[in-house]
């Protein structure tokens, strides 16, 4: 036991408590407040916790000596209860600590009140709620006093003894809260008895079940000055009880709550019971009874005479004896009692003058070693306080374990071991008796004790487990060789196990030693499964290729975290391996990239197949082309090839049909080299599909030559696709008339009709004259009568349409010549005042306007346009409001084409009239020219009716030369100042 310090220390806390009211002859505490009773009917309450003190005299009004019997206050210190008893009888009453005076209890007046059990669960400051008392005469009785009241709400009987009537002198009370209510749990301790309550609902209820049933007790006989029941409170739970009678001290565990098998009521809460005998507590002499009592959460605190004997609840040992400092007139009367503190973890013991505080210093610290001397090592552990005490608690275990050849088990513990015992002392202890499998276990929980820091000896340890997995392994196999066809043998529970230490320590075991290690002892397997958790997936494929298991190994390639360029290294294995479940494996793969799997496809096409296999490079490249939209040519050539190499050259034909570039804007619309389809098409003699490669390429002659080798139709067919270049359809349609007519073996007349009737299906391309050529020269024309006269009159029919079509010419010429002179012949009336449209002047004036006396001086008038709408500007207005409203290029051509005009030296000239004949347009000078340019540029069409005014829509009202004349319109605030005000009478 440690003992470097005492775990209870003895300080005086206050002496001559009673301030001269008598002797001290009861006390109770709770929350740091104490009250003491006293000889002469004086309550005497210590606060400690605000430093304050006051008395109350509950023998007031009382005829005689009065003393206090017993003073009880609820563990928050607000609640009193007090006994007073004198030649008058009993009294009982209460006080609260915010009361000046206390208040009389009177339906209890009478009976003399041994024990209190507060409902420390719902105890509040304001309110006492439900509180058991217990008599002298062996009754219980409930209360509840509101501090608001001032006065007991109610006062209830409960239950009384009769089979063997005794005082209660001990009471205590729980309650829990169970899934359908609240349940109580009462004790209560007489001389020689425990009596255990417990059920549903309220008190009453559940006292007045004990009606109908027997109450639960246990029966101790023996003589003691003082019988006592108490509680140790941890978190205002109640964990266990500790009863002071004759026998010995009756103590076990508290479960409350818990579902207990009992018929009749459950009263069976109490747990690990025992009873520490008295003559433990004396050596060799007679055994000494306490007189009073408290409990620890370890230790009992026995009042043996003037001294405390603290005895370990667990080991039943005297751990320490405290001694009081007691004044000369108290030592003859001695300590007179022992008292608990449970909220503040205190207890106090006292005479008849002075207060004893009684504190422990970590009584937990011990224990330890108390339960692991017992053997108990759960509860050893559980209150070791620092790595050293485990180590221990743990080496004793192992040892233990150890000497009754339970080495697995010893293994266990060891490994838990960190200080006091090395790593390689203990693999020695295990070595050394030849125990493999315990130095396996040892060092399994070795690696599971370790932190992630020790990164060295965690792999190092993982190596040598993995050395003696294999060991294991080789011995099983050496024991039984049936082991590895039997699936229930230890030799298929240690490869499972083996395998789940690997996919563990994957991460902290050395890669190349581990497959060394592996590869040594022939565990091909394991080494696969080592190389698949490490990511070595070259190895793990290589072995199930190398075992036929096609299947294995494209599952291991399909994995996300395999390198896709392993599928590519072992595609030519695999698809001569298993082609069907390796083509279905690649079209599963999207991000596979057919091309560089063309050297796998092309070494299993270079192998000979049945007829009726499907061939699964060409269902492989089929799925690239058509559903992945590859546009590769080498996976287009090469599936050309293969379709090349078919019996069937329909599939070939599909195929170069198709056009997959048709989903792009531009593009082209195959993807295969054309002239690498040719070279094979003609060398496999797939004449059909050549000669749609030579249309595909425009070679159209070489596509109607090869295509007259086997079809006149197919020939026909693609001369016909030539629409753009007439003459090269006439020559392609003349190659297959030639052919037609030499191949014909009949009658030279049928020979002529089958010409004949050729030419209809050119639909007039081919005449017969085209075809006299391609006859004999010996054919006589009378078998051509029909035809020759056919054309001829073909002929005439042109010639004609040819003459109506210059005669239509030459009318339209005439017409056109009519226009002209009509148009030169067009005028405008304009009225003497008519306006410019532009300056709004007259039109009708000269040069410059001089009025004098009412004459008007006329000279050489301004030149003007006028418009069929009836607006008319002058010229230079109109120059001026064009190239203003215009586009910038066309304002610049028109000033381009005046100053011109004004270099040449003034305008063209015009007939006497104005108009304008024919010779005069033919014969026109580069003035004219100009002029006519210039007429077209701006008298197009009128600027005010026309695109011109439409297009000023879009332009502003106010243009940006024209913005200065904006602030002209700003309207500015006026110096109001300057203002006078006139007040105008109302």
């Amino acid at each position: 036991m440690e003992s470097a310090r005492q775990v209870f220390t003895v300080d005086l806390l206050e002496r001559y408590a009673t301030k001269g009211r008598g002797v001290i002859t009861c006390m109770a505490a709770g929350n740091d407040v104490i009250l003491l009773g006293t000889s002469k009917g004086w309550v005497i309450r210590h606060d400690f916790g605000v430093g304050d003190s006051y008395d109350i005299d509950l023998s007031a009004g009382r005829p005689g000596e009065q003393s206090i019997h017993r003073v009880f206050v609820d563990p928050g210190g607000s609640h009193c209860i007090a006994t007073v008893v004198g030649s008058g009888g009993a009294d009982t009453f209460y006080t609260h600590a915010k009361w000046n005076k206390p208040r009389l209890l009177s339906k209890l007046r009478g009976l003399v009140v041994n024990a209190v059990a507060w409902n420390r669960q719902q105890i509040t400051e304001a309110s006492t709620k439900e509180v058991i008392i217990g008599t002298e005469n062996g009754q219980l009785h409930e209360i509840a006093v509101d501090e608001k009241d001032k006065k007991e709400k109610y006062v209830k009987f409960l239950f009384e003894l009769s089979e063997l009537t005794e005082a209660f002198m001990g009471l205590q009370m729980e309650t829990a809260t169970i899934m359908n209510g609240t349940r109580y749990y009462v004790m209560a301790v007489t001389l020689t008895r425990l009596y255990s309550f417990t059920g549903f609902g309220s008190l009453e209820t559940v006292f007045a079940s004990y009606l109908d049933r027997a109450v639960h007790f246990m029966e101790l006989p023996g003589e003691i000055p003082n019988s006592e029941l108490h509680f140790y409170i941890k978190q205002r739970r109640a964990v266990h009880f500790a009863w002071l009678s004759g026998a010995g001290i009756y103590h076990g565990g508290l479960n409350f709550g818990a579902q207990h098998s009992s018929p009749n009521g459950d009263e069976n809460f109490v747990e690990n019971k025992a009873l520490l005998g008295y003559s433990k507590l004396s050596e060799g002499s007679e055994a000494v009874k306490p007189s009073s009592m408290a409990v620890s959460e370890f230790h009992f605190l026995l009042l043996v005479g003037n001294r405390v004997k603290v005895v370990n609840r667990i080991s039943e040992q005297i751990l320490e004896e405290l001694q009081f400092d007691q004044t000369s007139e108290s030592i003859s009367k001695g300590i007179i009692g022992l008292c608990s503190d449970a909220t503040a973890g205190l207890f106090y013991a006292y005479d008849q003058n002075s207060i004893f505080q009684v504190s422990v210093n970590d009584e937990g610290r011990g224990m330890w070693k108390v339960y692991l001397d017992m053997k108990e090592y759960a509860a050893a552990l559980a209150n070791c306080r620092d790595p050293l005490q485990r180590d221990q608690v743990y080496l004793m275990q192992a040892e233990a374990a150890f000497a009754s050849k339970d080495y697995l088990r010893a293994a266990s513990f060891y490994a838990k071991i960190n200080y006091i015992l090395s790593f390689e002392e203990i693999t020695l202890k295990f070595i050394g008796v030849n125990e493999q499998d315990a130095l396996r276990t040892f060092l399994l929980r070795k690696l599971d004790n370790l932190t992630k820091d020790d990164k060295c000896q965690i792999t190092m340890i993982s190596t040598w487990t993995t050395e003696l997995y294999l060991d294991k392994i080789n011995r099983l196999l050496l024991e039984d060789d049936a082991a590895v066809d039997n699936r229930n043998t230890e030799y298929q529970s240690i490869i499972k196990e083996f395998r789940a230490f690997l996919s563990d320590c994957k991460d902290v075991l050395d890669e190349a030693t581990t497959m060394r290690l592996l590869e040594s002892y022939g565990r091909v397997e394991e080494l696969v499964f080592f190389a698949s958790l490490k990511e070595q997936y070259e190895i793990v494929v290589h072995h199930y290729i190398q075992q036929g298991e096609a299947k294995k190994a494209l599952e291991v390639l399909q994995r996300p975290s395999v390198p896709i360029d392993l599928q590519y290294k072992f595609a030519p294995d695999l698809i001569m391996l298993d082609a069907y479940e390796t083509v279905e494996s690649w079209m599963t793969t999207n991000k596979l990239n057919p091309r560089k799997l063309i050297p796998a496809m092309m070494r299993y096409s270079s192998e000979p197949h049945a007829k009726n296999e499907t061939h699964e490079v060409i269902k492989y490249l089929e799925y690239c082309v058509h559903r992945l939209h590859n546009e590769d040519p080498g996976v287009h050539n090469l599936l050309l090839s293969l379709y090349a190499k078919e019996e069937d050259d329909s599939a070939l034909l599909r195929f170069l049909q198709c056009k997959f570039g048709k989903r792009r804007e531009s593009g082209p619309e195959f993807f295969y080299d054309p002239k690498y389809a040719l070279r094979l098409c003609l060398k496999e003699k797939r004449i059909r599909a050549c000669v749609h490669i030579y249309s595909m390429m425009s070679m159209h002659e070489e596509a109607v030559a090869l295509a007259l080798q086997v079809d006149p139709e197919l020939a026909m067919a693609e001369a016909d696709k030539v629409e753009d270049d007439e003459d090269l359809r006439k020559k392609l349609w003349l190659m297959v008339a030639k052919h037609v007519i030499e191949q014909e073996k009949g009658a030279k007349r049928d020979n002529i009709r089958k010409a004949i009737a050729f030419l209809k299906e050119t639909d007039g391309l081919l005449k017969i004259e085209d075809i006299l050529p391609f006859f004999p020269d010996f054919a006589l024309i009378d078998d051509f009568k029909e035809a020759i006269c056919s054309s001829l009159e073909d002929y005439n029919k042109q010639i004609e349409e040819l003459k109506e079509e210059m005669n239509d010419a030459t009318h339209g010429a005439d017409n056109i010549r009519n226009d002209i002179s009509a148009l030169a012949q067009r005028y405008a009336v304009i009225d003497r005042d008519e306006e410019c449209g532009v300056c709004k002047r007259k039109i009708l004036t000269v040069g410059r306007e001089y009025q004098t006396r009412g004459y008007t001086s006329v000279g050489q008038m301004a030149s003007f346009y006028v418009f069929p709408c009836g607006h008319a500007f002058h010229a230079q207005c109109l120059v001026a409001h064009v190239t203003r409203c215009t586009t910038e290029s066309q304002a610049e051509y028109i000033l381009d084409l005046q100053k011109q005009l004004t270099l040449l030296g003034g305008e063209a000239r015009r007939d006497s009239n104005g108009s304008l004949t024919e010779e005069s347009i033919t014969s026109m000078r580069p003035a004219d020219k100009l002029r006519s340019q210039l007429d077209d540029a701006i008298a197009g069409e009128c600027p005010f009716c026309g695109d011109l005014m439409i297009g000023e829509i879009s332009l502003p009202f106010i243009l940006q030369e024209e913005a200065e004349q904006i602030s002209s319109w700003e309207i500015k605030p006026h110096n109001l100042a300057n203002q006078r005000t006139l007040s105008l009478p109302l």
